[in-house]
């Protein structure tokens, strides 16, 4: 069987590295040129164990706990003066270390540039670079994929792994929907140094933090490695690179678009220099050591996320194209499970395929299968985020205590006439 994987996100990486596990040829296309093209982003709280154990080299598994950050003992809400308002003890968890535990106790937050090139590791002649996966045909042999440069590859199977804008999914089903939320998040990192760690409020050291400011918020968290990256990798799999990376405080500050004021009308045509100023006048009357933290960030690498989240859609029957990850139920970043999500799946459909070439199902069993469990955990994720309203933070804390919301104003939703215009898909 040949799978042909839309994305080199974590989930298709994860994706590839299950399918290769099992036996199964697979090539990753990725419209980037190279892995480390563009900011990849911050600090990610993993808690799939299963996932990664089941698609991972055992070297690779290691690898990725051993190069995750010290594990929070606590979540904490403070205001905008940082005065506690909630504190929640994680409790005892086994150390991400001990690979003796169980994998579903798993719980790390990892720098998400390193957590992506282990999971690219060892993927030469799988992962090809600048294949911008633009369509796709079906016909009884297989499926056709189409790509941006006019050329073209064929597979028994196409899995769309490829993000929120997903050009997979608008051509197979086009009744899904993604909305705007209407809120953005203005993404940081500030390295930490002999300057920046005395800063650090107390309960910061201690695990993630939300920061509640009126209309607008912050969510932050540390990422203090064990050891530097590439000297862990030389410890444990000493054929797999990664690239440098230092410890550092992530922070988001979040509000709908129009809080962040200014001159400029439209946060996407601004350059992170734009962005970083933008977020400090956002928070300019919070604590003096937050907006210390927030001046001393690496201000080229500020970057903007607009939060949008998938319209549940029903079933559709399955084919040979489906879907993975945010390609499918992209969800708001306010519980932290779009990633393990995209994980789950993956550990999912490379099971499913996998019984394919044991001869165990017919690739349509097999499909059907994932995406009848994917729809039902990953909508049901969806809803769940939504229900905390976007806000970018990683943990639930009940009732309306997020920044800037008052109940559901604001949220652009799609029309009543579009959803009922909605019909389920059919293959292709």
């Amino acid at each position: 069987m040949k799978v042909a994987v839309a994305g080199a996100g974590v989930g298709g990486l994860c994706l590839a590295q299950g399918l290769l596990r099992a036996g199964l040829e697979v090539t990753v296309y990725e419209r980037d040129t190279e892995l480390t093209v563009r900011g990849q982003g911050y600090r990610l709280h993993i808690d799939a164990g299963q996932a990664l154990r089941a698609c991972l080299p055992p070297d690779l598994y290691e690898l990725c706990v051993a190069t995750s950050g010290r594990p929070s003992t606590a979540m904490t809400v403070m205001s905008k003066s940082l005065r506690p308002l909630r504190r929640i003890d994680a409790g005892p968890r086994p150390d991400p270390l001990d690979l003796a535990a169980d994998p579903a106790a798993l719980s790390m937050p990892v720098n998400r540039q390193t957590f992506r090139e282990v999971l690219a590791a060892r993927l030469d002649g799988v992962l090809e670079f600048g294949r911008a996966c633009t369509g796709f045909e079906q016909h009884p042999g297989g499926v056709t994929v189409r790509f941006g440069d006019g050329s073209s590859a064929d597979a028994d199977v196409l899995v769309g792994a490829d993000g929120v804008g997903s050009p997979v999914r608008r051509r197979y089903l086009p009744h899904a929907l993604v909305e705007d939320t209407g809120v953005v998040c203005l993404y940081g990192r500030t390295p930490l140094t002999a300057q920046t760690r005395p800063l650090l409020p107390a309960p910061l050291r201690d695990g993630f933090t939300a920061v509640l400011g009126g209309g607008v918020g912050m969510a932050a968290g540390l990422l203090d490695f064990r050891e530097p990256p590439p000297q862990t990798a030389g410890r444990i799999a000493p054929d797999v690179r990664l690239s440098p990376a230092g410890s550092y405080l992530m922070w988001a500050v979040t509000a709908a678009e129009r809080q962040f004021g200014g001159k400029h009308e439209r946060l996407s045509d601004l350059t992170p220099v734009e962005l970083h100023a933008a977020a400090k006048r956002a928070i300019r009357r919070w604590h003096p050591d937050l907006i210390r933290l927030v001046e001393l960030a690496a201000v080229h690498e500020t970057s903007l996320v607009a939060v949008r989240t998938a319209v549940p859609v029903d079933g559709w029957q399955a084919s040979r194209v489906t879907l993975l990850g945010d390609a499918i139920h992209a969800m708001s970043p306010a519980r932290g499970s779009g990633a393990n999500t995209a994980l789950r799946d993956a550990a999912l459909l490379a099971a499913e395929l996998a019984a394919v070439a044991r001869g165990e199902k017919s690739l349509l069993q097999a499909v059907g299968t994932y995406e009848r469990q994917m729809t039902d955990y990953g909508f049901a994720a969806v809803r769940a985020a939504r229900a905390e309203r976007p806000a970018g933070v990683s943990f639930r804390l009940p009732g309306r205590w997020l920044p800037g919301w008052r109940g559901r104003a604001g949220v652009r939703r799609a029309s009543e006439g579009r959803r009922q215009a909605a019909r389920p898909g059919t293959a292709r």
